[in-house]
């Protein structure tokens, strides 16, 4: 038995290469100076796999924003509007990534959209009418040689060609059907250069099996494999899924040349019924995703050992595998030094995972599996009673009733209540919540923590930015204000700190997107309020001004979704007890005076099922009303907003309006405002503001650019319910990029204002 994995993490155990790149980009070093960082980076990964025995090493794995974008640029897929800059090819790339405003052009970036049913975000590669698809660059071909040269034979990863159609954007007249020969052609030459390098296994991946799949989608893929694989020549194929399970098209995949079939036995409800009902082909490996690539718990073997003596009744040909690459987890424990040994040792990152491979690997190679020690030592880890569970906790939700879920009066009635109580402009301006985040302002956050400076040292440093940051909007002009957030590590971490239930580490960092990462928080019981979250900070803002300032929180999924979850409780019951925990937030910050209150549920879609039958019996009927739970006991005249950023939402908008909240702000820019046909289609009766500008790239937008975009919302918005606002909180740009670009929104706005009687 072998053990292989789909992926591994790329921005270093410590964020390297995520600070290389940000230095690139302030041109403090060079793009040698980068390229040297990523090449160490690639050579410790691939050495830390070979130390734990892995068989088949990943390469390709790697990149400087995502994967998706650098498959974009090996098939030719760069929209004419950046290879017109007459840019190098890595700062064309992260004009695609980022955008770019400077002496050759001024380009936004290219739409960023969630990567399936994670907080990954992936970029959507544009095809035009004129793209041609073809092989246009060496990258998978110069890693895999690279890691030779190391002496280290690698098994390289490429996005496969049905996934990147599918995921790609035609904005022409032309389809994916339009572009089936040319794709083959491509991928047929990435098997004749693997097959000129004598690579035994390349590794296809095809997430999107895993969907709900239309015969003409099954058709379309069997197109493309049967021709591609014809030319795979020496070189063995292994075809990778995951998230899910392939019930659509199991059948066809096995009637493929494939050499190899990845499929995943964690989030893949019927992948074991599968192979029980269809059998597996003795011709083929069978690649089983047992060791789970997304959470942090360690591994149960005893689960992990049962499925695959099942499977091994079905294949005698079984290499273990995890159930989607790494990225999605820490890099090593070795890294936490704070974190108390009764924690980290229920934990595996995605180098203890390696370790989990082995182990597995030993035990069931062992002639009585259940008696070797690291068989034993497992058991005895979940065996334990990790003590958290709360009784009063479980009570209240065991206690909640229909009416908790229900806010009255209906909106049309508190619509016009808060009419006359906001006096609000029409097209009111505002921010999504954060506002840049200083070196200065990090840094004295983490003295405080460390105890270098005094409370006293911190809050007048604190009330500073606070009165700066109010200041600077009324200046501006913006209609309701937020406090700056400054206070905050993490929308998610900062309210796991205040509680009970949650564990933190030091540097359990994940990539999110390119060069932004995230220390999601660990749920390890249920969950309470601690302590008062908000309270302090949004009273002192809202001192400050005549103005209203929105009390800002994070919503019970999006923290629920951006956290790593239980694994012996159901998502529900977390949620549950989340959104208590937030609702006696909300009703404090309604006692203490705060009339305008933004519950950000940017993740809501994030965790929605791959599969639409499983939508609402999986998440809707749980994830709705736990936002609906957080809100519901507020008075009418306490207008609740929320905000949602780089998901489909399109599918689910009658849901979305279900969540009863007043207000909503959306990621709309990077897509083109493509939502706005959306909103009018169903009648969206939440009154919304879809994001004017991308926040995501350092280009400032014109006054002009704002104005056509705004013009554009009213066609399908009627003015009374629009709001004008960025894409997102402002935490990641900077000071010079943020100032002017608010300036123009309000300029842009007042100037529409003009022509709306």
């Amino acid at each position: 038995m072998k053990t292989s994995i789909v992926g591994y993490p790329r921005i270093g155990s410590l964020r390297e290469l995520k600070f290389a790149s940000e230095k690139y980009f302030k041109d403090e070093i060079s793009a040698e100076e980068l390229q040297k960082t990523a090449k160490d980076l690639r050579k410790s990964h691939w050495q830390i796999q070979k130390d734990n025995n892995i068989d088949f090493i990943a390469s390709n794995d790697f990149s400087f924003y995502d994967n998706l974008l650098d498959t974009a640029m090996l098939l030719n897929v760069v929209p004419k509007r950046y290879s017109n800059l007459k840019l190098s090819k890595l700062d064309t790339y992260f004009a695609m990534a980022r955008g770019y405003q400077g002496k050759n052009g001024d380009v936004k970036a290219l739409a960023m959209k969630k990567w399936f049913n994670t907080n990954y975000h992936y970029m959507v590669a544009e095809i035009d009418d004129d793209t041609t698809i073809k092989l246009a660059d060496t990258k998978p071909f110069e890693l895999f040689k690279e890691a030779l040269e190391l002496n280290i034979k690698t098994k390289p990863i490429i996005i496969g060609a049905f996934t990147f159609l599918k995921l790609a954007r035609f904005t022409g007249k032309k389809n994916m059907l339009n572009f089936i020969d040319d794709i083959i052609d491509a991928y047929s030459k990435i098997l004749d250069e693997f097959n000129i390098l004598n690579a035994e296994w390349i590794q296809f991946d095809e997430p999107y099996l895993v969907m709900d799949l239309s015969q003409e989608d099954i058709n379309i893929f069997n197109e493309l494999y049967s021709k591609i694989l014809v030319k795979k020549g020496n070189a063995k194929i292994l075809l990778q899924t995951y998230f899910g399970d392939v019930r659509n098209c199991y059948k066809d995949i096995c009637s493929l040349d494939f050499d190899g079939i990845g499929l995943d036995f964690v989030e893949g409800k019927k992948s074991l019924e599968l192979v029980q009902n269809n059998g597996f082909p003795k011709n083929k490996c069978l690649f089983a995703g047992i060791v789970n690539g997304k959470n942090i718990w360690k591994n149960n073997y005893a689960k992990s050992i049962l499925t695959i003596t099942e499977l091994q009744k079905y294949s005698n040909n079984i290499v273990l595998n995890t159930s989607c690459s790494l990225l999605h987890v820490p890099y090593t424990l070795k890294n936490e030094l704070k974190l108390a040994d009764s924690y980290k040792k229920h934990f595996a990152y995605a180098e203890e995972k390696l370790l989990e491979l082995y182990e597995l690997k030993s035990i069931l190679s062992s002639k009585n599996p259940l008696e070797t020690q690291e068989y034993i030592n497992n058991a005895k880890i979940f065996a334990e009673d990790r003590m958290c569970n709360n009784i009063e906790v479980q009570k209240k939700c065991a206690n909640l009733s229909n009416s908790d879920f229900i806010r009255l009066p209906k909106f049309e009635v508190r619509e016009k209540i808060q009419k006359d109580v906001f006096k609000l402009p029409i097209l009111p301006t505002t921010t999504i919540g954060s506002f840049p985040q200083t070196t200065e302002v990090r840094k004295y956050r983490a003295d405080y923590k460390k105890n270098i400076i005094t409370e006293d040292e911190y809050n007048s440093f604190m009330e500073n930015k606070i009165a700066e940051c109010i200041k600077l909007q009324e200046d501006i002009g913006i209609d309701v204000l937020v406090h700056g957030e400054f206070e905050r590590n993490d929308m998610v971490e900062y309210f796991g700190e205040c509680l009970d239930g949650y564990i933190f580490t030091e540097k359990a960092w994940v990539q999110s997107y390119g060069t932004r990462c995230v220390k999601p928080p660990i749920v390890w019981g249920d969950i309470s309020r601690a302590k008062p979250m908000t309270i302090k900070w949004s009273k002192y803002a809202q001192s400050l001004t005549d103005r209203f300032v929105k009390g800002m929180l994070t919503g019970p999924v999006t923290i629920l979704n951006w956290s790593f979850p239980r694994e012996d409780i159901s998502l529900k019951s977390s949620a549950y007890q989340i959104a208590l925990a937030i609702r006696e937030e909300v009703l404090d910050l309604e006692k203490n005076g705060i009339k305008i209150i933004q519950i950000d549920e940017a993740a809501l879609r994030e965790k929605l099922p791959l599969r639409k039958s499983d939508w609402h019996s999986d998440y809707l009927d749980w994830a709705i009303p736990a936002f609906r739970l957080v809100h519901s006991g507020v008075k009418p005249e306490t207008q609740i907003h929320t905000h949602m950023c780089y998901s489909e939402f399109s599918d689910i908008i009658k849901e979305i309006d279900d969540m009863d909240a007043d207000v909503i702000t959306f990621e709309a820019s990077r897509s083109d405002l493509t939502i706005l046909d959306v909103l009018k289609q169903n009648s969206f009766q939440t009154q919304s503001g879809p994001g004017v500008y991308d926040i995501h790239s350092p280009r400032i937008p014109s006054k002009e650019e704002i104005v056509k975009a705004i013009k554009k919302m009213l066609e399908k918005i009627p003015a009374e319910k629009l709001w004008i606002n960025p894409d997102c909180g402002l935490k990641t740009r900077g000071v010079k990029e943020t100032i002017p670009s608010l300036e123009h929104l309000v300029q842009a706005t007042i100037e529409v204002r003009k022509n709306i009687k």
